[in-house]
């Protein structure tokens, strides 16, 4: 599965207890439309890791997102 990034996204994750709040900028929310998109075009188990060494602001909490059925 092929992972784009609009240049100049910012995407924060934030945990509260059992809250998940995702904050992005446009670019940001554009790119995870389009990974959202991939990822449903993909098979189940197929998943996406975002992480603030890897995609995430940091101070941002770990995301998995996953395919499944």
């Amino acid at each position: 599965m092929k992972i784009n990034w609009v240049n100049g996204s910012e995407i924060r994750v934030n945990r509260d207890q059992n809250e998940v709040v995702i904050s992005a900028n446009r670019e940001g929310l554009l790119s995870l439309a389009g990974q959202l998109t991939a990822l449903a075009e993909g098979v189940p188990g197929d998943h996406i890791h975002y992480d603030e060494n890897n995609s995430l602001e940091k101070g941002s909490a770990e995301l998995i997102i996953e395919r499944v059925e």
